[in-house]
């Protein structure tokens, strides 16, 4: 498949295909959109917001979350403040996600199926790493939106005026809900 993507991408670039997406690093909209990374969400979620190439920063993980203050997808969001002028974001989780009610037991077979050692799990788990935590999804979609805007708004290096703001959107219809 990667071989695939490399000969289509060569005939993208000498066909001058990228033409139309040429744009600078600053959101147009200043806005940055924590969400997803659902394959169902890649074309539906800019579609359904209005938002084209270059008007937005979207920064995706598994369930659209941030796990602890200073994971990537704050750190992502921090530089987007900082050095790319964003001052709104959106956190958007959608409807039929898998990442609600993913466990640790669950990816620990899995893994185990896969050739993963039990000895590699406990050195991972022995260097501080809580696996239960970390591979553990979430079992509401609202309250988990709702967590990661409070723990996006209380974040002691995201100022003040920053607006910062939850929504959950249909996977099928685009329809989007404010989670308040």
């Amino acid at each position: 498949m990667i071989d695939q993507i490399i000969e289509y991408n060569r005939s993208f670039v000498e066909q001058k295909c990228y033409e139309p997406y040429i744009t600078d690093k600053y959101p147009n909209k200043k806005l940055a959109v924590l969400t997803c990374m659902d394959t169902r969400l890649t074309e539906l979620l800019p579609a359904a917001l209005g938002l084209k190439n270059g008007d937005a920063k979207i920064i995706k993980n598994a369930g659209g979350i941030i796990l602890s203050p200073f994971d990537s997808a704050m750190r992502s969001l921090i530089v987007a403040i900082y050095e790319l002028g964003v001052e709104e974001i959106m956190v958007v989780a959608h409807s039929q996600c898998g990442a609600c009610n993913m466990s640790y037991s669950h990816f620990y077979q899995v893994m185990k199926a896969r050739g993963i050692k039990d000895d590699t799990l406990d050195t991972i788990q022995e260097c501080g790493i809580d696996l239960n935590q970390w591979l553990d999804g979430f079992h509401d979609t609202e309250s988990s939106v709702l967590k990661t805007v409070k723990t996006i708004r209380i974040h002691p290096l995201i100022p003040k005026d920053i607006i910062i703001r939850g929504f959950i959107i249909n996977s099928v219809t685009g329809a989007l809900q404010e989670v308040k």
